[in-house]
């Protein structure tokens, strides 16, 4: 699970800055005169059309600098979107969001609980050193360090030994579903044993080599200005057409006018509002892919949305279509779950059938949905007599998130009241009890890191840190750890469906809107992915020119 907190760093670094200093552009409203857009027409697609041409170098945008390139000490998006160009993992998340065996030849399972990986023997690290067991085993285990930000994915592990030259097996405690698509992510990361251990405490930071087998070598790491990655001449695979990409990060507004200006190449926006600001800007595309991220309302201890009643009357008077619109420049999609449809990496078909069943977060509310609301908080057994606190930042979109809480309240005989803070305060609702003592709803976006959607639903889990408003449901905390447990996608899904249902029919969570990916890009190249993908595929392999 992962949330989307993290504070842009105060400019563009380096010698961009001197083109992009200049401040007050709009980020949340469409740039050079581009309309609004329509969530409901908005086309997500995975992938942009195959690059033909060679390209010397693309200058891309980061949302900051990362604080490490060791990502089992740091993680974040800006490392991911440096590192997935120069660091391959065991499998590999697809553009459509499905996953694959990358640097596994071939994966068995002799039982449910067991797992054979046959590694490739082609694989070289950058150094020009052989890709071993060793490295593998030893790569595993350092993700599963408790110390390490992947160390949740192995608590199902029992066992990891080296069973041949080039074969890891893997035993656990229990079927895991999910952990073959951990293994797409961080978890699955592979190292050079040698090089890690030669790096030592310093592996990760400024002047120090990778120790990856990607398309991409690290170059040049300037603190405080850029990282620079270079094209691999010891990778196996198609020889990417752009020989070299220059990281440089910026906040929103230097952003736009970075990518306005043509400072910068591309990126892919990590806030929509910053897609929404250039959407219309001459030279530059825009692409939307699918995406587990979702705007979502979380209640919380403090009980002003104890009642299910009152949270399920919130959830159908909230008016999703107008946040897309005033909140988001139509760049998002009024949504019925708190995860995004980049999440159906497998059983697509059924996972969107399950969605348009559920009724109970209309993109606009009707005049019977506010009817059925206005019952449901009359019948409630526990409707607060104070005002519901609604906690934001002073960000354009949850603003109007929250006002638009704050109206629906009022439309279903409730008080609604915005506590506004500082984005750095902001940021501690989601792990501090204490920071959010006084608030009854955070207005949040979250994204999960695997395109599984039971990956979200354990949020609802009776123990789950993140179920602050004590929901509690043997039956639901059974399905989900069924699910966990099953390996069949198919039957996988039917439980997971089951599960969203309950989730939704009691709003342990109430949806808002889903969030695609944003890809901004120079008109002139073409070829990466448009999904979230590239938080874990080698993006820039497939950038060239149109």
């Amino acid at each position: 699970m992962k949330l989307r907190t993290t504070v842009a760093a105060a400019g563009l670094a380096g010698a961009m800055a001197l083109t992009t200093a200049c401040s007050g552009a709009d980020t949340t409203r469409p740039a050079g005169g581009g309309a609004t857009a329509d969530a409901a027409q908005l086309t997500l697609t995975s992938t942009t059309a195959k690059a033909k041409g060679e390209v010397a170098t693309v200058n891309w945008l980061l949302e900051d600098e990362p604080d490490s390139l060791d990502l089992d000490t740091q993680g974040g998006s800006a490392g991911r979107t440096v590192l997935s160009n120069v660091c391959e993992r065991l499998y590999q998340l697809q553009p459509d969001m499905s996953v694959q065996p990358s640097l596994v030849r071939q994966a068995t399972r002799p039982d449910a609980r067991t797992l054979v990986l046959a590694l490739r023997d082609d694989v070289l690290f950058h150094d020009g050193s052989a890709m071993t067991a060793d490295d593998v085993l030893f790569s595993l285990r350092r993700h599963a360090r408790p110390d390490m930000e992947q160390s949740d994915e192995f608590d199902n592990v029992a066992e990891m030994t080296r069973t041949g030259d080039l074969e890891i097996t893997i035993t656990f405690k229990q079927p895991d579903a999910l952990f073959t698509k951990a293994l797409a992510g961080d978890a699955g990361l592979v190292y050079n044993r040698e090089q890690v251990e030669k790096s030592g405490k310093d592996f990760g930071t400024p002047g120090q080599p990778d120790a990856c087998s990607g398309p991409y070598r690290l170059g040049d790491w300037k603190s405080g200005d850029s990282i620079v990655i270079n094209r691999s001449d010891t990778y196996r695979g198609e020889k990417p057409l752009t020989r070299q990409i220059v990281f440089r990060w910026a906040d929103d507004s230097a952003m736009v006018n970075a990518l306005k200006t043509g400072a910068a190449d591309g990126t892919y926006a990590d806030s929509i509002s910053t897609a929404a600001a250039l959407r219309g800007t001459k030279g530059l595309d825009q692409h939307y892919g699918p995406s587990t991220a979702a705007l979502a309302l979380i209640p919380t201890e403090r009980g002003g949305l104890a009642d299910p009643d009152v949270r399920r009357a919130l959830a159908l008077a909230l008016d999703r279509a107008g946040i897309a619109r005033s909140g988001y420049g139509g760049l998002v999609e009024p949504w019925a779950t708190p995860v995004g449809s980049g999440a159906w990496g497998y059983e697509k078909g059924a996972f969107a059938a399950a969605q348009k069943q559920l009724t109970g977060a209309p993109a606009r509310p009707g005049a019977d949905d506010i009817a059925e609301a206005k019952k449901l908080v009359e019948n409630a057994e526990a409707a607060p007599d104070k005002p519901i606190v609604i906690g934001t930042d002073s960000s354009q979109g949850r603003l109007v998130i929250a006002n638009a809480v704050r109206a629906a309240l009022q439309q279903i005989g409730l008080k609604g009241q915005i506590k506004t803070v500082p984005p750095a305060e902001y940021g501690e609702f989601y792990g501090d009890k204490q920071a959010r003592a006084d608030i009854d709803v955070l207005v949040a976006d979250w994204y999960i890191s695997k395109s599984d959607p039971i990956g979200f639903y354990d949020n609802g889990l009776s123990d789950s840190s993140n179920n602050w408003v004590g929901f509690r449901s043997p039956e639901y905390d059974s399905k989900v750890k069924e699910a966990m447990r099953t390996l069949d996608d198919k039957q996988r899904a039917a439980l997971v469906i089951d599960v969203q249902r309950r989730f939704s029919e009691a709003a342990v969570w109430i949806p808002v809107a889903q969030m695609p990916t944003a890809l901004v890009i120079d008109d002139k190249l073409t070829g990466p992915p448009a999904s979230m993908a590239y938080l874990y595929y080698p993006w820039a392999a497939a950038l060239g020119a149109k």
